[in-house]
């Protein structure tokens, strides 16, 4: 096989991945300052794929368009979650924010199923079958658009955490809890903060995958285990682990699909999972506990 076909299969694989990164994110950012394992986190980014779909149909309005606006959304409605059903149940035992999650998870399925049905849908845009051609790669655009979107978003958070008073309270608030109430910080209002963050994130990602895969409501639960093994892989609750868990199963998804077949996808990522667990247990980015 030309060593072309895989270099574009790779470069395909990085874009994916960029998009299953950010996806992660918000996973991990979610878990490294509440403390909570967000297990409806997948269930979340379906909705933000069936808001695209409804919009592009009622108003044909790209994605990439709406993607700020469906990420404020679904931030809006992580800090409702957060503030109003999640919070209670922080100082809990974690079966029980494990049990309150999944239940979450399950109902958001079920309310998707009722009002999309359980068929496939997408987004046909203008350039679906556009491509750039670089020498001998030759690229989708709507991968290249989702891929750099993806990369401006990811961006966009860290400056937010490392270059603002209020990503500096937050990130003051995942360091020393009791700190933080030491010195009059809301710390209610900054968790309810970071998971709609955290949601606004899984938000965008599912707005930059409606472009590349058609989206059913148990895709949720599938992208929820996935977002797990990624952010597994590049060290829970690391900011950068999970971008770059994200690439890593991306392309080993997309070159496992080439040499293999698409069903193997899986097998490779959660092979991946098992090595780094064996290996790195705190994941590529993640720091040994002392």
């Amino acid at each position: 096989m030309p060593v072309e076909i895989y270099l574009n299969v790779a470069v395909s694989g990085v874009l994916t991945g960029l998009v299953y990164g950010l996806m992660a994110l918000g996973l991990s950012v979610i878990f490294g300052v509440v403390r909570v394992v967000n297990f409806a986190h997948g269930e979340m980014m379906t909705i933000a794929m069936y808001i695209a779909i409804t919009v592009f149909a009622a108003l044909r309005l790209d994605p990439l368009l709406m993607l700020v606006p469906i990420a404020a959304v679904l931030g809006v409605f992580g800090y409702v979650l957060q503030k109003g059903l999640i919070n209670p149940f922080i100082t809990r035992p974690e079966h029980s924010q494990f049990l309150l999650l999944v239940a979450v998870a399950i109902i958001m399925v079920n309310v998707l199923l009722i009002v999309y049905g359980p068929d496939a849908q997408n987004v046909q845009v203008s350039y679906s079958f556009d491509s750039f051609q670089i020498g001998p790669l030759i690229v989708d655009a709507t991968k290249v658009y989702a891929g750099l979107a993806a990369i401006v978003v990811a961006a966009a958070l860290f400056v937010f955490f490392r270059y603002t008073r209020l990503g500096t309270a937050i990130r003051a608030c995942a360091d020393n809890y009791t700190g933080a109430l030491v010195v009059g910080l809301d710390v209610k209002h900054l968790y309810a903060l970071t998971f709609a963050l955290g949601s606004a994130c899984v938000g965008a990602a599912g707005v930059m995958l409606i472009l590349i895969i058609d989206v059913t409501p148990a895709l949720g639960p599938a992208y929820t285990l996935l977002a797990f093994v990624i952010v597994i892989t590049g060290g829970l609750g690391s900011m950068p682990g999970a971008l770059i868990g994200g690439v890593l199963i991306g392309v080993t998804e997309a070159m496992a699909g080439l040499l293999f077949t698409p069903s193997a996808k899986s097998m490779f990522a959660f092979a991946i999972l098992v090595l780094v667990l064996l290996f790195r247990p705190q994941g590529i980015m993640g720091k040994r506990a002392a």
